[in-house]
């Protein structure tokens, strides 16, 4: 179990990570259990995200919060337990029902596990996001929670206005700004807006924003180094990882079940390399 001092230290150098002139943009390759997480931390990562969809996936359910807190937890509290990094986690929309006590409960529990910041959303289980008030009250049960804990949470604070299609094209970005200016003022440190790929949006969201900005990069995004230049400080990739995982793991299967053949097995980790991974987790 990751001491408090040390998730004191750790959650302090996840800020610093985020820092104007830290360099390149973060970049968070997304884990959902400690097998990825491992990979991700020895490939050179400075910090581990991970993604919730991933998560629900491993553990068999479907993404949108239909796992429990207790399991997504569990989950964090592994990876934590078995790397060297801070560790981001995606709590979705605090679980729950949603209340301001619920998400604070979630905060104390997340930091307990050893997680140095979150990724908390503004969309609901339905189709809908929470009124920008209510969303307010809830990163403030965030602060509030990860203050009495005494431990500096990282608190990126997602904006599905984009993800959602929430107004018209021409509303989105005013309504992004005016939520991520609300949310900064009730105690966020970053703000993450997925699916927002286009650079000329990017670099409008940079300055208005008013906190650091995280975007989720894939195909049709800009590259990290265009990102960089726009002024972008967090690249993360939600579920793609985990989705490119799983289409090799039905390529492969597909080639021995269908056709008796092993070209799917022949880019492969070694087993010594892979099980040294391991050898040092307590």
């Amino acid at each position: 179990m990751t001491s408090r001092s040390t998730l004191h230290d750790l959650s302090t150098e996840f800020h610093r990570l985020h820092a104007p002139g830290a360099g390149v943009p973060l970049v968070l390759p997304n884990a959902w259990d400690v097998m990825s997480a491992r990979l991700i931390e020895e490939a050179g990562a400075s910090a581990i995200a991970t993604t919730s969809a991933g998560v629900a996936w491993a553990l068999g359910r479907p993404d949108g919060e239909v796992v429990t807190r207790d399991q997504m937890i569990e989950v964090v509290r592994r990876i934590a337990s078995a790397v060297h990094l801070p560790v981001t986690a995606d709590v979705e929309g605090g679980y729950g029902v949603g209340t301001p006590r619920d998400v604070a409960e979630t905060v104390r529990r997340v930091i307990d596990a050893g997680a140095a910041g979150i990724n908390l959303e503004d969309g609901s289980r339905g189709d809908d996001l929470y009124a920008t008030s209510e969303q307010v009250e809830r990163i403030a049960a965030a602060r509030s929670a990860a203050a009495a804990e005494e431990v500096p949470l990282f608190i990126n604070a997602r904006i599905d206005v984009y993800l959602r299609g929430v107004g018209s094209d021409a509303e989105r970005l005013d309504l992004t700004v005016e939520r991520a200016r609300a949310y900064v003022a009730a105690g966020a440190d970053g703000i993450f807006v997925p699916g927002v790929v286009d650079g000329e949006t990017i670099r409008q969201l940079v300055p208005a924003v008013g906190a650091p900005l995280n975007v989720m990069a894939g195909q049709g995004s800009p590259g990290i180094g265009e990102l960089h230049e726009m002024g972008v400080v967090r690249v993360s990739v939600g579920p793609a990882i985990a989705l490119t995982v799983m289409a090799e793991i039905r390529r492969a299967s597909v080639e021995l079940l269908r056709h008796g053949s092993y070209g799917a097995l022949r880019d492969r980790m070694e087993y010594t390399e892979a099980n040294a991974l391991f050898a040092q987790i307590g």
